[in-house]
């Protein structure tokens, strides 16, 4: 099946399911999809310099550790000054882009996004600006496009509406998830989206239905990693993803979408200490070292036992440099755009 997969870039959904529900071919995947990401990107992983500056969130999402019903969490908002001054600090280290990220929060309007965003730019012209603030109305998201920003993330988590609804509260749905997706594609965004493994209730049709979904919306850039239970969240006692099913999918993906743009997440390198490395020998492109103040770091937690919660900046762009090195790849300083069939045609020419 990987061969089938590798030359035609799809499966049947009997074939989806037979090949995620076995490790028989987690070798020749993972051998499959390195080859194809170095054929497109050779061995450069891109970094984004991360920024978590609210941990303050409207949503009751019941698998979050930020949720609003949870009392137990500490909150705190940066101001533009503090997000600006993260930026200054993560352009110092070589970064070029920044993914501004955060609850859904209301304390931040569209002006003071867009403020945020546009000093960014106005100070660091080489770099991409990266939004993930959620669900917003499309004319928020034509602002915040006409501010500079390039890039907006938006996992969609499920695909599945009854999947959906066992994850979320009847507030909010998948309608205005794909509705906000599709905005953003039309608008002109670089638009990433992407889900949990192993989330509660999911089952292996629901994963198919996730990579139906993205093979519509076929984003830049495809955000994976497992569900990590969080001590105060309504799902504390279900039992967190698994690397191996999540570094599967990110090896199918990478041959279902060998242009996409692909992190291997800090969620990954929670639940395994080599997470990381082996999400990069499984296909993936990207990671994104958290440039967010130490002081609050440890406040922004979605799920329990983060890493990273306590390294300074510099420490842990130093320290993943090593690690990516070791694993055989090199992090490069470039704003990393998403490349297309015609850009590697035209790099080869």
């Amino acid at each position: 099946m990987t061969e089938e997969l590798l030359r035609d870039g799809n499966l049947s959904d009997g074939e989806l399911k037979a090949l995620l529900e076995t490790d028989e071919y987690d070798a020749e995947l993972r051998t499959a999809a390195d080859a194809v990401r170095r054929s497109i990107y050779g061995t450069d992983v891109y970094i984004r310099g991360l920024i978590e500056f609210t941990s303050c969130c409207k949503n009751d999402c019941f698998y979050c550790g930020i949720r609003c019903g949870n009392r137990r969490a500490v909150r705190y908002r940066l101001t533009p000054g503090q997000i600006l001054s993260c930026a200054g600090l993560g352009y110092d280290l070589g970064f070029r882009t920044f993914v501004l990220q955060g609850g859904e929060d209301p304390y931040y309007t569209d002006d003071m996004i867009c403020r945020i965003v546009s000093d960014i730019k106005n100070r660091h012209g080489d770099c991409a600006v990266t939004l993930s603030i959620g669900e917003r109305s499309k004319e928020s998201y034509r602002a915040y496009w006409r501010a500079g920003t390039d890039r907006y993330l938006l996992r969609h988590e499920t695909a599945a509406e009854d999947h959906y609804r066992r994850l979320h509260p009847g507030s909010m749905s998948l309608a205005e998830r794909k509705r906000c997706l599709w905005d953003l594609k039309e608008i002109g965004f670089q638009v990433g989206s992407g889900f949990m493994v192993g989330s509660p209730y999911q089952t292996t049709e629901n994963l198919i239905e996730d990579i139906r979904f993205l093979q519509e919306l076929q984003p830049a850039m495809i955000g994976i990693g497992p569900f990590i239970s969080h001590k105060d969240t309504p799902f504390r006692d279900f039992k967190s993803g698994t690397a191996e099913l999540t570094l599967r999918l990110v090896s199918v993906l990478r041959l279902m979408f060998p242009y996409a743009l692909i992190p291997a997440t800090t969620a990954l390198g929670t639940i395994t200490p080599d997470g990381r490395e082996r999400g990069l020998s499984a296909g993936a492109n990207v990671v994104m070292p958290n440039l967010s103040p130490t002081d609050v770091r440890k406040y922004y937690l979605l799920y329990d036992n983060k890493i990273c919660t306590g390294d300074e900046a510099a420490e842990c762009r130093r320290c993943l440099e090593a690690r990516v090195a070791l694993a055989g790849y090199r992090i490069v300083t470039a704003r990393g755009d998403v490349k297309t069939q015609d850009t590697v045609r035209g790099a080869a020419v």
